[in-house]
């Protein structure tokens, strides 16, 4: 195989039938002898299965990811190469649920995305649903769709049908891929849902036997590497497909209705950012987002939301110039509360604005999204972040969200 970019010159990788790859380390007495040339391994898409348009229309938006990429035989890794219509035509199950319109909008993985990318891949999805589509479905890399999620939650009011995220863990050339039944779960979803909201669709166990779907606001990537490694915190999925059928699990929902007018709000201020408190932090940190200008600051503290007093003279500052700054949890499970110690009557006293049991994750999002499409006011922007938009606050916390048993 030819050496990836970073592999030394001292051995030989070679291919093997099975798939794998073992490395023959090259000595000076190493003899190597070319008995033939192997057929150069490259992927050709089968052509796309014939649409039926009698079938549900949806469109399908690839921003790239795991789910749209294959071995790079020049590193040995990965590399974002398949386009919608490729993914499209591999998994041709989707042809039997929907008639599908697919589209590239990136090729980037989710990394590399930032809030400029989620505003153009929610104008994409408006300007889809515009057209009457009965849903969308938004192929992303897991590591940050989350954030996308999220994002996508807010700058859609008013959706008239679902939007359904979709990743996969593994890419789609290998034989433990996720790829293909998440892919499925997500159109399967996208058609019959009864809700109009934004969701992920990933594994809900290490098998193939269900795709959970969880809210926008509410999910979280809790494994590096597992299938299932989605779950959604402090509530259930909002809904599973099991054998090709959408089961429900929860009965609060924005129902479907092809006749809402759907409001794009698509703007984000970037200069909001997510500090994690840690022990010996230096307060400097938070200085230096006041003196660079950032108009809001999402503190993800300990316990029930706390940070160290050493850096209440920082946070104080902030917030007498004008700096939104909210507190959320490190912890996964349970909600901020801050009145139950010292330390957090205090940060409630300099001005810090707790956020119940909202995800970090979304939080930054949201501040983002408020300060960008919805008020310049910082005292305004503190009361809309206590605001429901799109569930992304629960009114109490179930005493039996526990963590997975991994």
């Amino acid at each position: 195989m030819p050496r990836s970019e970073y592999g030394d010159d001292l051995h030989v990788v070679i291919k093997l039938k099975s798939g794998y790859n073992i490395g023959v380390r090259v000595s000076k007495d190493t003899v190597i002898e070319r008995v033939g040339a192997g057929e150069k391994p490259s992927f050709v898409p089968p052509p796309p299965p014939p649409s039926r348009p009698e079938l549900p229309r949806i469109s399908f938006i690839s921003t790239g990811g795991t789910i749209a990429s294959r071995v790079d035989y020049r590193t040995g890794g990965v590399r974002a190469a398949l386009s919608a219509e490729d993914l499209h035509s591999v998994v041709p199950e989707l042809s039997d649920i929907a008639t599908v319109e697919a589209e590239i909008l990136f090729s980037l993985f989710s990394e590399n995305l930032t809030p400029k990318h989620w505003a153009e891949i929610a104008r994409v999805v408006a300007e889809r649903l515009k057209r009457g589509v009965a849903g969308v479905v938004v192929a992303h890399g897991t590591d940050t769709m989350a954030y996308t999620a999220s994002a996508l939650s807010f700058s859609l009011q008013g959706l008239p049908a679902p939007v359904i995220l979709v990743g996969s863990q593994r890419s789609s050339d290998r034989p433990s891929s996720d790829a293909a039944t998440n892919l499925i779960g997500a159109t399967v979803a996208a058609v019959q849902a009864p809700f109009a909201e934004v969701a992920v669709a990933m594994h809900e166990g290490t098998g193939d036997e269900a795709i959970a779907i969880h809210r926008g606001t509410r999910v979280r990537k809790c494994h590096t590497s597992r299938r299932d490694a989605f779950r959604s915190i402090n509530i259930s999925p909002i809904a599973r497909v099991v054998e090709g059928k959408l089961q429900m699990l929860v009965d609060d929902y924005t129902p479907r209705d092809k006749e809402r007018e759907l409001t794009l709000l698509n703007k984000f201020d970037e200069r909001v950012a997510l500090v994690k408190f840690h022990p010996g932090m230096n307060p400097a940190l938070i200085e230096w987002l006041v003196d660079e200008g950032y108009r809001g600051i999402i503190l993800e503290g300990t316990g029930l939301g706390h940070v160290g007093n050493y850096c209440f003279e920082a946070v104080r500052r902030a917030v007498k110039e004008g700096v939104v700054v909210c507190m959320t949890s490190q912890c996964i499970w349970g909600r901020v509360n801050m009145n139950v110690y010292d330390t957090g009557r205090d940060l409630l006293a300099i001005g810090v604005i707790p956020l119940e049991d909202m995800l970090s994750e979304t939080a930054l999002v949201k501040l983002m999204w408020i300060l960008g499409s919805m008020t310049q006011d910082p005292e305004e922007a503190k009361k809309l972040m206590l605001r429901n938009f799109a569930r992304e606050i629960n009114p109490r916390s179930p005493i039996d969200s526990t963590a997975p048993s991994w």
